[in-house]
């Protein structure tokens, strides 16, 4: 009789890709409500946290203010913690208004820092700056300052680079006067960099395209990826339009997986327009 050998092979289960950003959340904190022209609040990481990226809310002002400081600290050394919202009327405005900052926050993620690059400092009515990631660094997260012009620059490309499947390395903000203005003003791009992240992509979502005074529009993270930061673009309003919710969701205890982003008309615009949101995604 002849035997016959069977071998059996044992099949091991593929083990689950690694978070990217263990322990991520979003906290916040709100500003006074008042009818001041002028407010600011930091959102700061809880201890032994950083800041991945961030995001912002005007609250009572619908389209009559303007954020022209979106500011994570940190520097090319030093990974952010926090980030600071300042926003002034665009016109005056005699309701109680106030600001949200929210931080995305996680436990401390390789090589993160903030980097930063001016646009010149004119009067023309408008300017755009690209902030780039360090070679061999990826951008999780985004932020940027107007200077100079208090009220009457508005942000409306505010935009990371890559793609549903590239990780972006990048952000452009390109920002206009609101009302013509006469002095000297410059444009502040962010990037929040980091050494590369399993699954990091860039994904968007685009409203309809009207002449309504208000659109609002939600990019979400594919399955099984979360956000570490974000972005926004206006299409065909030219300075006409204001960014004034920017917001993340998730929570103290809840990682975000979702940006949304809610523009308003700053004075009447016949024009149509579109409003895009950006989600900087990477593995859950």
């Amino acid at each position: 009789m002849v035997g016959l050998a069977v071998t059996g092979a044992v099949v091991v289960p593929a083990a689950p890709a690694s978070a990217a950003v263990p322990g991520l959340v979003r906290v916040s904190a709100t500003s006074a409500s008042n009818s001041n022209d002028f407010r600011s609040v930091t959102a700061t990481c809880p201890a032994g946290k950083v800041l991945t990226g961030a995001g912002y809310e005007l609250n009572g002002a619908t389209g009559e203010a303007v954020v022209d400081d979106f500011r994570p600290n940190g520097g090319p050394a030093t990974a952010p913690t926090a980030v600071t919202v300042g926003a002034y009327e665009a016109e005056a405005f005699a309701g109680n208004w106030s600001v949200t900052a929210y931080a995305i926050c996680a436990n401390p993620v390789a090589g993160l820092v903030r980097v930063s690059a001016n646009s010149a400092s004119n009067s023309n009515d408008f300017r755009s700056v690209t902030a780039t990631c360090p070679a061999g660094k990826v951008l999780t997260g985004t932020g940027y300052e107007l200077t100079g012009v208090t009220g009457e620059g508005v942000v409306d490309d505010f935009r990371p680079n890559g793609g549903p499947a590239t990780a972006p390395t990048a952000v452009t903000v390109g920002a206009y006067e609101a009302d013509a203005f006469a002095g000297n003003w410059f444009a502040t791009a962010y990037a929040i960099c980091a050494n590369p992240l399993a699954g990091l992509v860039r994904v968007s979502a685009t409203s309809a395209s009207n002449s309504n005074d208000f659109r609002g529009i939600t990019a979400t993270c594919p399955v099984g990826k979360v956000l570490t930061g974000a972005g926004y673009e206006l299409n065909g309003v030219t300075g006409e339009g204001v960014v004034d919710d920017f917001r993340p969701s998730g929570g103290p205890a809840t990682a975000p997986t979702s940006v949304t982003s809610g523009a308003y008309e700053e004075d009447p615009f016949a024009g149509n327009w579109t409003n895009t949101a950006y989600a900087i995604c990477a593995t859950a």
